[in-house]
């Protein structure tokens, strides 16, 4: 094992930066991880230990306070091992056995798919980091390790841990400033996930640089005798952008890599922030810059506090430079982010900077305290991460840092819940926009509100932060069930008028006893699943007078189309329903349901486009299948596009008839541009059959197009 990789390689490397440390309880964790992995190895066959020794080393690199580096000696003790978190407690402490747990794995419980056990434990980790940010920390150092020895794994496996690295770990470094950790880590999964693009890119930028060399050297000399020249204090190095960097940059702006030009960059530090702008003015005065790409960072700083001046400039023989301006403190903030300048206290609870890199997630966990799917959460923290962002004004001057796209009303619910329920509109600039106008850089935005107005479903289509969404879900929720309660009393009341019987059954024990029965926890949740259409108000009834079954009156389908039997809805019985007469489902058709207050269930099929828009409300859609015992014609809608000429409508129906197919009803239309347009109503028996007669359709002379 090599000397980085041993006790007294970490240890050394601690001391270097934390003196006056006592390392006993670093020692001990060691001591403590390589008894109990004893027995286990690595997918390269060497002993465990090495691997939370590795991760040690990384978290020692990043200057780590000591209970950090034990944790991760520790980290898969719990997991891996017969370790359990009482023990850790009693040998360790609460802080360390706290973090370890964190990032244990939820391993005893079940879930439907690998999937959804990710982001389960992902969200487990998360909720903790807004407690204690070392456990993120931590998990990176592990996730760092791991790709990094990533090619002794089976390549089904490579791919899937380099694909959640390259969406998840990556963007989240970068959200909290650690520009090192998300460049390695990008380049490692992309390394993975297209391995030959990403050697083709790795000859590609060596020998460019080859090439470039002698460029580079002679722009930095010029620099550097001008910065002399003016007296200002610069240190000046080149960088070359990292592998995924140049394959996005060729990815968003369709260009090849001979079109790349800012592969190789000049990073400028110096002293302060004046003496930033000095060297700027400096460089535009030496060539021209290119307009559209200069970034004052420093001025407006990014979300993850990132600062610097970013300029391209049209620099000697003509080629394009890239510079990066900083001060050596927005350096040290670039690379290490939230791990530059976070210092506990005793209490564990950390600084105020470092707070400011995780306000998004405390708030994100906020907003998701009432939205427990795990993997609504990983999208939301997905969205979150995302580095593209716009900055606004408000009317008093203040930037707001918005997501791309975000609209009015996305910055309403950023600033109070309130203030977004009551947007009624928004002046940019002091002209009135509509609420879906997406905000740009420098808008300054004035919110509209009123008192009396609250959200629309519509907002739903265009808002763009998980704040906003969960809000707007929530306030209609409530407001939905308010008007089921509603009409899901006066449903029950006429229903117990009609068979004789007390409206003071409405508040007794009986219909209490009832409600429960039939699976209800309260009366509201029993009004609720009558207001909804869930349940029918004679189910209740027939629980009131068991020994006289109040026999439901038979649901007289709209005309022209009959109702479509033998779907089969979990979870509920004897519920109203009718199939949606935009998509016309039938028989081996994917189905969905959603309820419509007061109206039961209106069944679609999985790939109705209106459903994209229904699925936003996803508490109101339930689990639809075919009954197998159903046996009745289902309706079906075709529409056929053919020449316009004498005999096609004849030839259609006659062809349909022939395969013992009812036409229930046709629609026939001709355009200026010599088509016919026929829509037929027609009953099949399945999915099968309604293919078969497209086909059909489609090979018949003079047919354009048919479909569903």
């Amino acid at each position: 094992m090599p000397e980085s990789l041993s006790l007294n390689g970490l240890l050394e490397k601690v001391r270097s930066y934390s003196p006056e440390k006592d390392l006993g309880l670093l020692k001990r964790a060691y001591h403590f991880s390589r008894e109990a992995h004893c027995s286990q190895k690595r997918g390269e066959g060497s002993p465990y230990i090495k691997h939370p020794l590795a991760v040690a080393s990384i978290l020692a690199d990043i200057k780590m306070d000591v209970a950090s580096i034990s944790a991760g000696l520790l980290h898969d003790t719990i997991e891996d091992t017969r370790t359990t978190m009482e023990e850790l407690k009693d040998l360790f402490g609460s802080e360390i056995a706290f973090i370890v747990t964190s990032l244990t794995k939820l391993s005893k419980v079940e879930f439907r798919t690998k999937k959804e056990a990710q982001a389960e434990n992902f969200r487990k980790m998360l909720l903790a980091m807004s407690e204690d940010v070392r456990v993120i920390l931590i998990k990176f150092a592990d996730r760092l390790h791991n790709m990094r020895t990533l090619q002794f794994l089976p390549e089904n496996k490579q791919q899937r841990i380099a694909s959640e690295t390259l969406e998840i770990y990556a963007p989240l470094a970068n959200r909290l400033g650690i520009g090192w950790l998300r460049t390695e880590l990008e380049d490692l999964s992309f390394k993975y996930i297209m391995p030959d693009l990403y050697d083709e890119l790795q000859r590609k930028v060596a020998k460019r640089k080859e090439e470039q060399e002698g460029y580079i050297r002679e722009v930095i000399s010029l620099i550097e005798q001008k910065l002399r020249e003016q007296g200002l204090p610069g240190k000046v190095t080149g960088r070359i952008k990292h592998l995924y960097g140049i394959y996005q940059k060729m990815q968003k702006q369709r260009i090849t890599f001979d079109q790349v030009h800012d592969v190789i960059g000049l990073r400028i530090l110096t002293d302060s922030k004046a003496n930033c702008y000095a060297i700027l003015g400096l460089i535009h005065s030496l060539w021209t810059p290119i307009p559209g790409r200069f970034k004052d960072y420093i001025g407006v700083p990014k979300s993850n506090l990132y600062q610097s001046l970013h300029t391209t400039v049209i620099g000697p023989k003509g080629e394009r430079v890239e510079f990066q301006i900083r001060t050596e403190e927005m350096h040290r903030i670039a690379e290490e982010g939230i791990a530059s300048h976070w210092k506990y206290k005793e209490s564990g609870i950390i600084d105020e900077k470092s707070s400011k890199y995780i306000s998004w997630l405390r708030d994100l966990v906020q907003v998701q305290k009432d939205v427990p799917d795990a993997m609504d959460f990983l999208e939301a923290v997905k969205g979150e991460v995302v580095p593209e962002v716009v900055y606004v004004f408000t009317p008093k001057g203040e930037i707001k840092e918005m997501p791309l796209g975000a609209t009015p009303v996305d910055l309403a619910y950023s600033i109070h819940t309130q203030v977004g329920h009551r947007c009624v509109g928004a002046k940019i600039n002091g002209k009135i926009v509509p609420l879906r106008y997406k905000l740009r850089n420098g808008d300054t935005v004035e919110i509209i509100t009123s008192q009396t107005h609250g959200p629309s479903r519509d907002w739903l289509k265009f808002v763009v932060t998980q704040r906003a969404k969960t809000r707007i879900k929530q306030w209609i929720k409530a407001e939905e069930r308010a008007q089921s309660v509603e009409l899901g009393i006066r449903l029950l009341e006429a229903e117990l008028r009609k068979h004789n019987m007390s409206n003071a059954l409405m508040k007794s024990d009986e219909i209490l006893g009832a409600a429960r029965a039939l699976g209800m926890n309260s009366l509201e949740d029993l009004y609720v699943a009558v207001g909804f259409g869930k349940m029918s108000p004679h189910q209740v009834v027939n629980r009131l007078m068991p020994e006289k079954a109040v026999e439901e009156e038979p649901v007289r389908p709209r005309r022209p189309v009959k109702e479509q039997k033998g779907v089969s809805i979990k979870g509920i019985d004897n519920v109203l329903y009718h199939t949606a007469k935009c998509c016309y489902p039938v028989p081996g058709d994917a189905l969905a349901g959603f309820v419509t207050i007061g109206k039961g269930v209106t069944i679609h099929r999985k790939d109705c486009p209106n459903l994209e828009r229904l699925a936003l409300e996803e508490a109101r859609l339930v689990d639809v299948d075919w009954q197998a015992s159903a046996d009745a014609n289902a309706y079906a809608r075709l529409f056929v596009e053919t020449v316009d000429r004498p005999g096609i409508l004849a030839n259609l129906s006659a062809l349909i008839s022939s395969l013992n197919i009812n036409i229930n009803h046709l629609e026939a239309t001709s355009t200026q541009e010599k088509q016919g347009h026929i829509t037929f109503i027609i009953e099949v028996k399945d999915s099968t059959q309604l293919k078969g007669l497209i086909h059909k359709i489609s090979q018949m002379e003079g047919i354009l197009r048919v479909k569903r």
